[in-house]
């Protein structure tokens, strides 16, 4: 079992930039892939960006493509996203997802279904 914990959150103007950080700790952080989500008040959770084991891959929404990095520090047991450019419809609570299970699909990383353990989650809010 892993439990996962997100920080970064805040609120910030259209156009800044923030890096959330999910740290985790349990069992070794490595066989884990990971995902980032997020929740805006009245819709569903939404993919926004995943990554694999090795960090070797990295899948991003199109929404946030080309803006959003996710990224992966074993050592430091931490999987971050960097956000650039944000804009209003940014804001939402973030998730921060983990999987231990072997991934033969890239499409499993889109899925909240596929991943087995959640951290609370972070606001972030983006003012106009």
């Amino acid at each position: 079992q892993v439990q996962l914990e997100e920080s970064g959150g805040g609120l910030v103007q259209a156009g800044g930039s923030l890096r959330l950080s999910c740290a985790a700790s349990g069992r070794t952080f490595s066989i884990y892939s990971m995902g980032w989500f997020r929740q805006a008040p009245g819709k569903e959770r939404d993919f926004v960006a995943g990554i694999t084991r090795t960090g070797t891959s990295t899948y991003h929404a199109e929404s946030v493509e080309g803006r959003f990095t996710i990224s992966r520090d074993d050592v430091k047991n931490t999987v971050y996203l960097q956000m650039n450019s944000l804009k209003p419809e940014d804001t939402a609570v973030y998730y921060c997802a983990a999987d231990p299970n072997i991934r033969l699909s890239a499409a499993l990383y889109y899925s909240a279904a596929s991943y087995l353990y959640w951290g609370q989650g972070t606001q972030v809010t983006v003012s106009s």
